[in-house]
């Protein structure tokens, strides 16, 4: 089994959104015209793995215009059937290569309080929790962080 990452393009939007509907209700769809933008404008961190020719799993990820030196993973999607063999690690290798290229420091994303699994698999990948003010099942949250009440924990890889 090979895993082929490469670039989201715009013919693959119908399929990254079917892939993204099986990831409620811990990750929302976008609409095509946000995969569209993804595709068009922010390949260099946005990208699919496929594993013999089957849509695996997709990464949306950003550099931050504010703080160059962060590039934010907005969503990470494994298909059910490819779970467990390689995928996510795969599509984050490449988002962290790329950050590598650009010279950033950081690389950080955010999750749903009590997404027991999501801790799991980030702090497997080497991801730390940040600190925050709140404490929910032992993660830690930072409150109201993508809005009133929108509380978030907050992970974080710091690159050499």
């Amino acid at each position: 089994m090979t895993i082929a990452v490469s670039p989201l393009i715009v013919p693959m939007i119908d399929d990254v959104i079917h892939l993204m509907e099986q990831g409620a209700p811990h990750v929302t769809v976008r609409t095509a015209s946000d995969y569209w933008a993804y595709a068009t404008l922010f390949s260099s961190t946005c990208h699919i793995a496929r594993i013999d020719g089957a849509l695996a799993g997709t990464v949306i990820a950003f550099r931050n215009q504010e703080d160059p030196d962060e590039v934010y993973v907005q969503d990470v999607m494994v298909h059910p059937a490819y779970r467990r063999q390689g995928v996510m690690t795969a599509l984050l290798a490449d988002v962290r290569a790329q950050a590598q290229k650009w010279g950033c420091r950081r690389l950080w994303l955010t999750c749903a309080p009590g997404n027991r699994e999501a801790d799991a698999a980030w702090r497997a990948q080497g991801w730390s929790n940040v600190p925050g003010d709140l404490l929910v099942d032992g993660v830690h949250v930072t409150s109201d962080l993508k809005g009133p009440g929108t509380d978030r924990a907050v992970y974080e890889l710091l690159l050499a």
